[in-house]
């Protein structure tokens, strides 16, 4: 379960619009990132939400890993997305892969601000002495 857990929350994405607004247009970017950052896709789900009072729906784009997942959520009408990268380093250390994806992720959406975290999930505790 040892494992590297990125997240970023964009803002002032200065992207084609197309990146926030269109389910399959992403899923297709993201699964494009995926495999040129070395992680496998097993599963994806795609899906459009439908306009609000405060404008036109955003998407969610999900792709299941072998390694474990990607998720990106956008909000068109505030010109931001959310990112979620996540891979178990059970047999092999996966941690470049998935930096490099959020990398690729970043440079799809041009944000102008970007909020990261970094967690290390499922770190085996130092022994005490």
């Amino acid at each position: 379960m040892h494992g590297l857990h990125l997240t970023a929350d964009l803002r002032g994405c200065r992207c084609a619009c197309t990146w926030l607004l269109d389910a399959t247009a992403l899923g297709h970017a993201c699964t494009e990132a995926v495999r040129a950052a070395g992680l496998q896709p097993v599963g994806q789900l795609f899906h459009s939400f439908p306009a609000t009072a405060h404008g036109q729906g955003g998407v969610t784009a999900t792709i299941l890993l072998a390694e474990s997942h990607l998720c990106v959520h956008t909000w068109p009408e505030q010109m931001a997305v959310t990112l979620d990268v996540y891979v178990c380093n059970f047999g092999a250390d996966h941690s470049n892969k998935a930096r490099a994806l959020m990398e690729s992720l970043l440079a799809l959406f041009e944000p102008t601000t970007v909020q990261r975290h970094a967690l290390q999930r499922g770190a085996v505790p130092e022994p005490v002495a």
